[in-house]
């Protein structure tokens, strides 16, 4: 489902995004917990990468987590790649967009059925796009 990688410079990321959305797409950083604005959004759409557009989520797949970031059980098809991340002393999944390389959240086998996987995205990463809305 992903189209072709994109490919730009720092530059050309920092000239697109806010301070916060690079620091979070392109450093790797995360947001405060309970801070982002799709942590309690229950409205249906899809949502997509805040770098590139690539649909990532659907608005049915999210669920409340208590973790503080948005959590969804389920990607679509061939939207995210994982990595193996090792900073701050922890081993973990990072999750990053398949189209852009930028930076998600992470994913933990904690999650709901029907997959049990917990996705943990900063918000900040993330648009929701409502039903309905074909802009891209």
């Amino acid at each position: 489902m992903s189209e072709q990688k994109m490919v730009k410079t720092e530059q050309e990321w920092r000239e697109q995004l806010t301070p916060e959305q690079y620091h979070v797409l392109r450093e790797k950083g995360t947001e405060r917990p309970f801070t982002g604005k799709y942590v309690s959004t229950k409205d249906g759409g899809t949502y997509v990468c805040a770098a590139c557009g690539q649909e990532l989520f659907d608005a049915g797949t999210k669920f409340d987590s208590h973790c503080g970031w948005p959590s969804f059980y389920d990607a679509k098809p061939g939207t995210v790649e994982m990595h193996e991340d090792r900073s701050f002393g922890m081993v973990r999944t990072e999750v990053t967009c398949a189209r852009c390389g930028g930076h998600l959240g992470h994913v933990f086998p904690d999650g709901p059925r029907p997959t049990g996987q917990r996705y943990c995205i900063n918000s900040i990463s993330v648009d929701l796009k409502p039903v309905g809305n074909d802009a891209r």
